[in-house]
């Protein structure tokens, strides 16, 4: 069976926006964001640099620069969690991701954003988990999707990192990669 372009770039479908969460399904939606992390160095566990250097789609990123965009990209969202929470509804800040990732601080090696992200994702959870029902409803103002809630924002980044941790197992899959020892 052949792959399509589609599902190269959606190896997990695309994000579908919850109607509402209940307390439940956001505790274990906080897990699983806690976990990416790990679930990344898993992923690119073991891989040399010319796999690193190879991308996940034709015309897609490398594996490297995957990497380093969920940490750029993490870092975003983080902030704009804070800014929500700390100011009303404020006008968050877009970034160019395709720009970011053609950056040299793309190319380096990718142990700097998993450690970045090691520490990130520990302010985070402890964030996630000292809200209450009502700070997930504070929104924030993005410039191209408009007003946005927390509770959107956080469904769409739990998605986002099991997304991009689906390009690299999916590549790794197709590619017959498996873990040097």
């Amino acid at each position: 069976m052949e792959i399509t372009l589609e599902q190269l770039k959606y190896p997990i479908g695309k994000f579908v926006k919850p109607d509402s969460l209940t307390d439940t399904e956001r505790a274990g939606m906080i897990d699983s964001l806690a976990s990416v992390p790990a679930k990344l160095k898993q992923a690119v566990e073991g891989l040399s640099d010319e796999q690193l250097d190879t991308p996940y789609r034709p015309e897609g990123w490398t594996v490297r620069q995957v990497v380093h965009h969920v940490a750029d990209a993490s870092i975003n969202q983080f902030t704009r969690f804070k800014l929500a929470l700390t100011e009303d509804n404020p006008t968050i800040k877009a970034f160019e991701e395709e720009l970011w990732a053609a950056m040299v601080d793309s190319t380096i090696p990718i142990a700097s954003s998993l450690s970045l992200l090691d520490g990130l994702y520990v302010r985070w959870d402890a964030i996630l988990r000292g809200m209450s029902a009502s700070d997930f409803g504070r929104t924030f103002l993005h410039p191209v999707y408009g007003p946005m809630s927390l509770n959107t924002a956080f469904a769409m980044y739990v998605w986002h990192g099991n997304h991009h941790i689906a390009h690299i197992t999916s590549l790794r899959e197709r590619m017959g990669w498996q873990a040097r020892n």
